[in-house]
């Protein structure tokens, strides 16, 4: 089957499945943004008078039928056609005729391409930050719920200083407001409107890029049609920055869970349906979940180099690598969705220990508690410090166990009110709702 590009000559078949690869593949998955590309192009086109009115009608009428049977899972790039957008024109030249034809007038692949996967990546960062944001709530609602009971903290892998579960479950909440600090910045830069910037030189036509840029629901443009497609793979590399970050929360957390879960610590156990076991030792209940979402995440960490890598020293301009980033960033949206919801669901049926400390093997996390006593009570802090090594020295040490931290974000102030609040404030900052507006105006 011919291409929009294809004049007379067939390309070899080997470079066609070489050059090709998996785009077709994640081509479905941008489907439906490349049909609310067109709608909003279409409109556009009819405003500046390069479409009638009666040809908008029919082609705004069939591109909304075609997403409908996206939605519904009756959509398909049929063997031989080359990309979404290929199959797109196609069908509604089949069914409009000459008005399908007219749909590219104004606009070149790169620049539809390059909408649909803002219109992508928007849609998958806004599914990131509603995962997020559940998982957040899940560790409050544990920080909360557990903040009296003690935990060991450690630096250096050694017992350190009194903690709390109230700590250990607020910690990663508040990590996670970080993160998304990471992931507005990136949506933000993915909320603009590349359509327009053609091949990346712009159009003779009198194109209203203010008018596909409300349509489609974005906060702005990418102005300079250069600096358009340029944006290609920096887009990208600032989205796996901002994933790679909650990847890296993760990660630390699986880690925790799975050292948490050893016989050694015991600080926290799950039911045998969400464990396995071993083969041989019939005793073993290994934290499997945690680990494999932590080898995820490590790898979902790489990400930013992987495609660093890809776009280092390119010119400006479109090249046809940039077609690989597709590789390297969908899945990872999948994957680290998945690990979100993954971990919700752990700590969702996470058991604590709530007397660890009463092991004498901890009696030395109160060593600190007790150097503060006494500096409180008149003694120099370092005279304090001195006297209670010494102590621990001969073993003659015997603490008190009482723990009062009082202080911001310490254990007996865990500050979660103020975490959530920036955390609410933060989400909100996204705007979902402008865009839900929007799409929903453009496919009604």
């Amino acid at each position: 089957m011919s291409k929009l590009w294809q004049k007379t000559t067939n390309v070899n078949q080997l470079v066609e499945s070489f050059t090709v690869g998996r785009d077709t593949e994640f081509d479905h998955q941008m489907a439906a943004f490349d049909v609310l590309g067109s709608l909003a192009h279409t409109q556009m086109l009819e405003s500046i008078g390069l479409m009638s009115s009666d040809d908008l009608k029919l082609v705004q009428r069939e591109l909304k039928a075609i997403y409908k049977d996206i939605e519904q899972g009756n959509f398909t790039i049929e063997p031989g056609v080359e990309d979404v957008h290929s199959q797109v024109e196609m069908l509604l030249t089949q069914r409009i005729g000459d008005a399908g034809k007219k749909i590219h007038s104004g606009r070149s692949r790169n620049d539809q391409v390059l909408v649909d996967l803002k219109l992508f990546f928007r849609n998958e960062l806004q599914q990131v930050v509603e995962e997020t944001q559940i998982l957040f709530r899940q560790l409050i609602e544990l920080s909360e719920k557990y903040k009296d009971v003690l935990l060991p903290g450690y630096t250096h892998l050694q017992v350190a200083m009194p903690s709390s579960f109230g700590l250990w479950f607020g910690a990663y909440a508040e990590s996670l407001g970080d993160d998304l600090e990471l992931v507005l910045a990136a949506y933000k830069i993915t909320n603009k409107n590349p359509l327009g910037s053609a091949a990346g030189y712009g159009s003779s036509f009198p194109l209203n890029r203010t008018l596909t840029t409300k349509l489609l629901g974005f906060d702005s443009l990418n102005y300079n049609v250069v600096y358009a497609q340029m944006g290609r793979g920096k887009t990208e590399r600032i989205i796996a920055q901002a994933l790679s970050s909650i990847a890296a929360t993760l990660a630390k957390m699986a880690m925790d869970q799975a050292l948490y879960l050893s016989q050694n610590f015991a600080f926290v156990s799950y039911p045998d349906t969400l464990t396995t076991g071993s083969s041989i030792m019939p005793h073993k209940k290994n934290p499997d979940v945690w680990e494999i979402m932590r080898g995820k995440c490590n790898r979902i960490q790489a990400l930013p180099n992987d495609v660093a890598m890809m776009t280092t020293n390119l010119p400006s301009g479109y090249h046809r690598e940039l077609q690989l980033l597709k590789e390297l960033l969908f899945p990872a949206f999948t994957e680290l969705k998945s690990c979100l919801h993954m971990a919700t669901f752990m700590l969702q049926n996470i058991t604590v220990k709530t007397d660890i400390l009463n092991d004498p093997k901890y009696a030395y996390l109160f060593s600190v508690e007790e150097v503060n006593r006494l500096t409180l009570s008149g003694t120099p802090f370092r005279d304090a410090y001195k006297q209670v090594g010494l102590a621990i020295e001969k073993g003659e040490f015997n603490p008190d166990k009482k723990v009062n931290h009082t202080h911001e974000g310490s254990i007996g102030n865990l500050g979660n009110e103020h975490i959530e609040e920036a955390f609410n404030k933060l989400v909100n900052s996204f705007d979902f709702a402008k865009v839900k507006q929007a799409i929903e105006e453009l496919v009604k």
